[in-house]
């Protein structure tokens, strides 16, 4: 993004890392948030990230923007460049407040930016349910939005905690576990998302 932002050339797969799983990955580091500064007084400013996603876009099927908790101008041009949104919610009062500005920011990017963007869903995350704190948010989300809100929730879970420490993932971490079990069921939802989308026209789902 700093080199697009000042018209320096950008080799094909800079910065991307090839891991064994068949994923590639770009980390982000603390300058990110200097990016975001200086992404204030940028030309063009909300489709930057846009801008760098088009050269790589015949490289891959999918492309996953994982987004800070903020609406700051980074998560604006994750917005701008996305096809579709997948929203994690964890099943607190405050997150689920949360989301409601959230969708307004959406909303706007959506009228103002990228008349693509679609939600594609509503994920619970850090889900207890022994409590009825959790049960009841999780409900009142599901009665406000509905077919929004994905069919699999992602149980809070020590093992899912242990994996960064591992450096695994959670599937050679604990394949047998109850998250890898959910993300399993996430993926097959979204999967069958994008079969869908795919149907209605080509393009990078993000």
């Amino acid at each position: 993004m700093g080199k697009i932002i000042t018209d320096k050339p950008i080799e094909p797969h800079d910065g991307i890392l090839h891991h064994q799983d068949g994923v590639d990955l770009m980390p982000a580091n603390i300058e990110l948030s200097a990016t975001e500064v200086t992404l204030v007084n940028t030309m063009s400013r909300e489709t930057v990230l846009r801008q760098y996603l088009s050269t790589v876009q015949r490289d891959y099927d999918y492309a996953i923007v994982d987004c800070m908790p903020s609406l700051g101008m980074l998560t604006i041009n994750a917005l701008t460049a996305a096809n579709s949104v997948i929203i994690p919610v964890q099943a607190h009062y405050l997150p689920a407040k949360g989301l409601e500005q959230l969708l307004k920011t959406v909303m706007r990017v959506k009228r103002q930016l990228n008349p693509g963007l679609e939600i594609g869903g509503i994920l619970m995350t850090m889900v207890d349910s022994r409590t009825t704190l959790s049960r009841g948010v999780i409900e009142q989300i599901r009665v406000a939005y509905g077919g929004r809100v994905f069919h699999s929730e992602i149980p809070r879970s020590i093992r899912a905690a242990e994996i960064s420490l591992e450096h695994k993932n959670i599937f050679e971490h604990d394949k047998e576990g109850r998250v890898a079990s959910a993300y399993e069921s996430f993926t097959r939802e979204v999967m069958n998302l994008g079969r869908q989308r795919q149907k209605h026209g080509p393009g990078l789902t993000r």
